[in-house]
């Protein structure tokens, strides 16, 4: 089943009533009028609190977390800034904690070279898609070795990001530069939201990578898994500056169509599914890779 990403950009009351989420209004000045707006918790995937001033109960938190759901917080530049996840979200969850932490280096540097090269893979498939020359991300894909030594990675990003913008743009990418910067970044969150649930769903440690070891990062795993992902976002980004380049702020048009990435489709295991059931698929069988049941993570493909 798809989850929903619910977007909550206005002052609001959140509260939870029957299995529902409830948005009232009751008390928000000049909007008092307005009728409460509900939808099954269960049909949530992820809920974004864009608006500073939303309040939300405890209770409705808990009933999110219980259903797996991912809140993610915005700032007051309205970027996502905070997650919260369940603290159990399998049930074979400490066997699954057990085989994550024996996970040896050599898996580690096996499961990452695979990463590495289902990111050029897709970064090189972009390119094609928008006639942008590709050979030399193909040709560094068949190049990465057991924990991308060389890292052909950072060498793929500079031939990538050189090109797969206007030439005009002169892009750099940089999570605090100039725009279309911020469009990735806000899709790049929504992802990151994703493929946590995700793993957290497959009874994972998100906070345990197999290559990110950033001692202040929760979420070192998802950062790594969802490496692959990341040219899904940089795709809807280059067709959204190829109908204007008013994107200095993001408006709801070019938020919704952000906001719509769990459900854009993919190739994976030979067959199309969306994007939120992809990340299932992947942390699914990241899962059986630690476990010693499969040697291979299921990463999707650009269709």
């Amino acid at each position: 089943m798809i989850k929903r990403t619910l977007c909550i950009e206005s002052p609001c009351h959140l509260h939870c009533a029957n299995a529902q989420l409830v948005v009232s209004y009751a008390h928000v000045k000049g909007m008092e009028n307005l009728p409460d707006k509900t939808v099954p918790i269960e049909d949530i995937g992820i809920l974004v609190l864009e608006h500073r001033q939303i309040t939300i109960t405890h209770y409705l938190l808990d009933q999110l977390v219980a259903n797996n759901t991912a809140v993610v917080t915005c700032n007051e530049q309205y970027h996502p800034s905070g997650l919260l996840l369940p603290l159990e979200g399998h049930s074979l969850q400490s066997e699954r904690f057990r085989f994550q932490l024996a996970a040896t280096e050599p898996l580690k540097k096996q499961l990452w070279q695979q990463t590495i090269k289902a990111k050029i893979h897709n970064q090189a498939l972009v390119l094609e898609k928008w006639q942008i020359p590709h050979q030399l991300l193909t040709n560094l894909k068949q190049a990465v070795k057991s924990g991308d030594a060389d890292n052909h990675e950072a060498q793929a990003s500079a031939h990538y990001w050189k090109h797969i913008f206007p030439e005009a743009w002169q892009f750099f990418r940089h999570r605090e530069g100039p725009p279309p910067n911020n469009l990735l970044n806000y899709g790049y969150a929504i992802i990151r939201a994703t493929m946590a649930r995700a793993l957290t769903g497959a009874g994972l440690l998100p906070a345990l990578g197999i290559f990110h070891r950033n001692r202040y990062n929760a979420y070192c795993l998802a950062d790594d898994i969802m490496e692959p992902y990341r040219p899904f976002v940089d795709h809807l980004v280059r067709g959204i500056i190829a109908k204007t380049s008013d994107i200095q702020v993001m408006n709801r048009d070019i938020k919704n169509q952000l906001l719509r990435l769990p459900t854009v489709d993919v190739l994976i295991d030979e067959e199309t599914s969306p994007l939120f059931v992809a990340t299932q698929k992947t942390a699914a069988s990241l899962a059986k890779c630690f476990a010693g049941s499969q040697r291979k993570i299921a990463y999707p493909v650009l269709p």
